[in-house]
């Protein structure tokens, strides 16, 4: 796939991401976990890998620590070698909050010494927090084909949800000639997944003509397709875009379905399998009188009790007679003898004690009262390290921060729906 090495992938991954909650509490939004041994933006990185492309850029601002160690050399993905890298770009500037990427096409310009550091025919501009698989050799080629200044990776989606989305109208040959941003009244289904590919010297020419010029979908794309060559790239097949907590649960629970569209495996989505948490497990063990259905248990698991319709990352352990469902349990998870986890979402080395009952009553419709709009499905959402106390019943729609104990929970052993500790 020799033509392929002149593409320079930029990936996007410096989001807030701050409807995740406090699973964002203490990683960048592409660094979270999902379906067990991945992080989401295994999945940019591996659909990067498999379309053959060898220089990749990783814009990270928030948090990016847990992210820097994750992609470490890039050697899960090929990224080594002497054509080859995978290069972290922190921002520039100072520490103030205003000094951050202000938008999309802000963070690329900053990083624009990068760019011709490395020169290319092309730059593919992905951004690193969304689950699917997408075909960038199959992209470029239809780029070049068109002979565009820009092309851009687009679905197709309920016109209900194209509020959230940049949408564009094209013409028979698939070439963009209007373009609306997040449009109350929609008059087209096509909606943009934030993945571009430029020509690079046209790229530059737009980003060094008008510094004002912060973001890719509002600012440079209109732009572009008033002037130049736009065209549409569609794209059929799972994307989710899992930047909110319900969105982030359905996907894990998609995993799961038996007629599911989405198999990183089949994939070919890569984890950093070097990282330690994966690598040196033992392989899952399931004692005698457990039960299991419809669910995904990873390396170094110990399972006694009862777990359905969820997924378990390395490391978790389940006692006899606990029951998990419709639930998400990141590494090292420990749930005690006789507990209950129902439709909750466990960050990384939670311990929920002997009787404990996550995820309890039937209102899943009184929204948390801090955060009414990250959490108003029934979802229980449990930060890192938090440690819940045996025989509490914490309701729906509740928060547990990070590193709770014993004395942060109330005395009369309940957290009532829609609450945080």
């Amino acid at each position: 796939m020799k033509h392929h090495d002149k593409t320079l992938v930029l990936i996007l991954a410096g989001g807030v991401g701050s409807r995740l909650n406090n699973l964002v509490q203490t990683r960048a939004k592409p660094a979270v976990p999902f379906g067990g041994l991945y992080r989401i933006i295994d999945f940019s990185l591996s659909n990067v890998m498999n379309a053959g492309l060898t220089q990749v850029g990783v814009l990270t601002q928030y948090k990016p620590l847990s992210l820097m160690h994750h992609i470490g050399t890039g050697e899960p993905w090929d990224f080594t070698g002497r054509s080859r890298g995978v290069k972290i770009l922190p921002p520039r500037t100072g520490s103030l909050d205003s000094d951050w990427y202000k938008g999309t096409a802000d963070a690329v310009r900053q990083n624009i010494d990068f760019i011709r550091a490395h020169p290319a025919k092309e730059v593919l501009i992905l951004s690193g927090d969304h689950i699917y698989r997408m075909d960038f050799a199959d992209m470029i080629e239809s780029h070049r084909r068109k002979k565009a200044d820009v092309t851009i990776g687009m679905m197709v989606v309920p016109k209900s949800e194209i509020h959230q989305f940049g949408a564009g109208i094209t013409n028979d040959e698939g070439r963009i000639i209007e373009w609306e941003e997040k449009p109350e009244v929609p008059r087209t289904n096509l909606a943009s997944m934030g993945i571009y590919v430029f020509e690079t010297d046209y790229l530059l020419r737009l980003l060094t003509e008008d510094r004002n010029e912060i973001d890719f979908g509002m600012h440079l794309v209109p732009k572009a397709i008033e002037r130049d060559n736009v065209f549409a790239y569609p794209f059929h097949g799972y994307w989710r875009d899992v930047g909110t907590i319900q969105a982030y649960w359905q996907a894990n629970m998609d995993l799961l379905r038996p007629d599911t569209d989405i198999s990183p495996e089949a994939w070919g989505i890569r984890p950093n399998v070097y990282s330690g948490a994966i690598y040196d497990r033992i392989p899952a063990r399931f004692v005698a009188g457990c039960k299991v259905k419809g669910s995904m248990v990873s390396a170094g698991c110990t399972i006694k009790g009862e777990v359905s319709n969820s997924v378990l990352a390395p490391g978790v352990r389940i006692g006899a007679g606990a029951v998990v469902r419709d639930s998400i349990l990141f590494h090292d998870c420990v749930v005690s003898d006789k507990a209950e986890i129902n439709l909750a979402v466990l960050d990384k080395r939670v311990f929920v004690g002997s009787g404990a009952r996550v995820g309890y009553g039937n209102d899943k419709t009184t929204p948390n009262r801090k955060y009414p709009k990250h959490l108003y499905t029934g979802i229980n959402l449990v930060g890192k390290e938090a440690v819940i106390p045996a025989g509490i019943e914490i309701g729906r729609n509740c928060i547990i921060q990070p590193w709770c104990s014993g004395d942060d929970f109330p005395v009369d052993n309940r957290v009532a729906t829609g609450e945080t500790v």
